[in-house]
């Protein structure tokens, strides 16, 4: 199972770099980190749309291949670490060799995106910035590769 987040911003050197970097380097699973640059000058409804276009370029066809597709999304499911670990095994066995993350720019992403996601997913019900979003993200995958392979590092 291939994984690939798609992201609109640059990340900088910081903190939240060296944690991409460091679940990066921890996962088994192949994994790809999309970063769509982010529009200046647009704001509101203009300012996702052009997100979303952004996107959908990345995205492109399934090529033939299976893919899933999760968003982000603050009003998305709110699952345990064992539940996203189950959730991602399930996408995999109903055919998903590519499962495609998408987050979104602050403010958020286009409700065709959402629609179009076989699991929208929330982080929590706290706000994120969308530059953390991702280290937390990757720490969940890292976590769920884990979890399915019987090893220790989660504690329930």
């Amino acid at each position: 199972m291939k994984l690939r987040i798609i992201a609109i911003g640059r990340m900088k050197a910081g903190p939240e770099k060296t944690l991409l970097e460091t679940y990066t380097k921890r996962l088994t699973w192949p994994i790809e980190i999309i970063e769509v640059e982010a529009r200046k000058g647009l704001s509101g409804p203009t300012l996702i749309a052009a997100e979303e276009k952004a996107i959908k370029k990345v995205l492109g066809p399934a090529r033939g291949q299976s893919r899933a597709l999760v968003a982000l999304d603050e009003r998305g499911l709110s699952l345990s670490s064992r539940d996203f670990a189950q959730r991602l095994k399930s996408l995999e066995s109903k055919g998903a060799s590519t499962i495609d993350f998408v987050i979104g720019g602050a403010d958020g992403l286009a409700e065709e995106l959402k629609a179009a996601a076989q699991t929208k997913l929330s982080l929590g019900a706290m706000t994120w910035p969308h530059m953390l979003a991702r280290a937390l993200l990757l720490e969940q995958l890292y976590r769920a590769q884990t979890i399915l392979s019987g090893h220790p590092y989660h504690r329930d």
